[in-house]
């Protein structure tokens, strides 16, 4: 009986196969075309960058609405008004509660008539604006806190003409520096919600 040198001559095969795949790709991958450098591979990121001296390409979109920038324009200016109304207010107030008196009695009341008149000229101005469709709830809060300020004015001129030792009178100008101050804070919140920089 003839005896085999090898029992298992199958087991050659596998690692001719696998060579050959191996020396196939290794060829047809050199054939391969290079890549353009331009190529952009699925899932890389793009990073966009500035103009070298750090500037802006294109400013921020603002309101193309004229309605718009017209009715922040003017409320601004009221909130310019009522700040110096502020102004006005506090200095007399504490003018006239300095020992000793740097505001009299009769100049006291002469000014803050001209406060508590013209901030109620402005709770009237404000409130005749035109609404632009989507800043109904600023508006809403600017005239709550306008109105508020004109209701202070008020009490601030009527503690002073009163027997009051002057609590009612310095409450009242506390309440509105803090109705001037809340009005201000909202008129920044209506620029961001209309689109307007500051």
């Amino acid at each position: 009986m003839a005896v085999n040198p090898d029992p298992k001559p199958g087991r050659w095969i596998l690692p001719l196969v696998i060579l050959g795949m191996v020396a196939f790709t290794y060829f047809f991958v050199r054939e391969l075309p290079a890549a353009s450098p331009d190529t952009t591979l699925a899932g890389d990121v793009t990073t966009t960058t500035g103009p070298p001296d750090g500037s802006s390409t294109s400013a921020p979109p603002g309101p193309t609405d004229p309605e718009v920038v017209a009715y922040v324009d003017q409320v601004e200016a009221i909130n310019d008004a009522l700040q110096l109304l502020q102004t006005e207010l506090v200095t007399v107030n504490t003018g006239f509660d300095a020992d000793p008196k740097q505001v009299q009695y009769d100049e006291a009341e002469t000014r803050f008539e001209a406060v508590d008149t013209q901030t109620a000229a402005l709770v009237t101005q404000f409130s005749e604006l035109t609404v632009p469709e989507g800043l109904q709830n600023n508006h809403d809060v600017l005239l709550t806190e306008i109105e508020f300020a004109g209701l202070a004015a008020g009490d601030a001129l009527a503690g002073l003409r009163s027997d009051d030792p002057g609590t009612l009178r310095r409450n009242a100008v506390e309440g509105y520096v803090s109705a001037a101050e809340s009005f201000d804070a909202e008129v920044a919140n209506l620029r961001t919600a209309a689109g307007v920089s500051a």
